[in-house]
């Protein structure tokens, strides 16, 4: 599964990497304005399309909805569409899960490798891994990694409600109240001159913090 918001110069060979190995590929085109949704699907992907970009945490909780209610499928990989990530980790990952039973196969740069990440990226992303123990109780070594694997009960019991980039440590705090087994997996992460550029900014944590202490909140209501 891959959430899409104008990444019209990615997207195509995106989707094409992952049909060589995965039968079937959906793109969530999150609102683009620039074709990222029609090259999709002339990269074989089922396309499903928001009028108005929602953010990754609706793109994403759109495709798990499309997996739960038309597909028979045990697992789902969720892929960004900016070309970071290896199609050979995500294939090993869906193994893994089959192997071990886990319900979610989380991806970890630190136990693998990046190439040509930003050293300010790096230490941002240890900060939330530190944040990540203390609040859902995982030990991981990496967060906001856009690839995973979760099992059809993973995506029954987790529902994403935070619409930006806080759903990740959305999901990862839903790991352990609904008792859904995990395991990391290293893989490598690519960073390009177009990825750093689409990425988020690093003041951006701030609004991510905010977004999941609102989302707590609503929670206690």
């Amino acid at each position: 599964m891959v959430p899409a918001f104008n990444e019209r110069a990615t997207v195509g060979a995106t989707v094409a990497s992952l049909r060589s190995e995965f039968s079937h590929v959906v793109c969530v085109d999150d609102g683009s304005v620039d074709g990222t949704g029609d090259l999709a699907r002339a990269a074989g992907a089922t396309v499903l399309r928001h009028v108005v970009n929602e953010g990754q945490g609706a793109a994403l909780q759109t495709g798990f909805e499309y997996v739960l209610r038309r597909t028979a499928y045990a697992y789902v990989v969720t892929f960004d569409a900016d070309g970071q990530h290896h199609v050979a980790d995500a294939v090993r990952m869906v193994r893994r899960a089959r192997e071990t039973g886990a319900d979610v196969v989380l991806a970890s740069r630190f136990r693998g490798s990046t190439e040509n990440m930003p050293w300010s990226r790096g230490a941002l992303l240890r900060a939330g891994v530190l944040f990540t123990r203390l609040t859902a109780g995982l030990d991981v070594t990496d967060t906001h990694n856009g690839l995973r694997v979760l099992s059809r009960t993973a995506l029954t019991r987790i529902r994403l409600q935070l619409p930006g980039m806080a759903y990740a440590s959305e999901l990862l705090n839903a790991i352990r109240p609904n008792d859904l087994a995990y395991v990391e997996e290293p893989v490598t992460v690519s960073y390009t001159d177009y990825s750093r550029g689409k990425g988020q900014r690093n003041s951006n944590s701030l609004n991510i913090l905010y977004d999941l202490l609102l989302g707590k909140i609503r929670a206690t209501r």
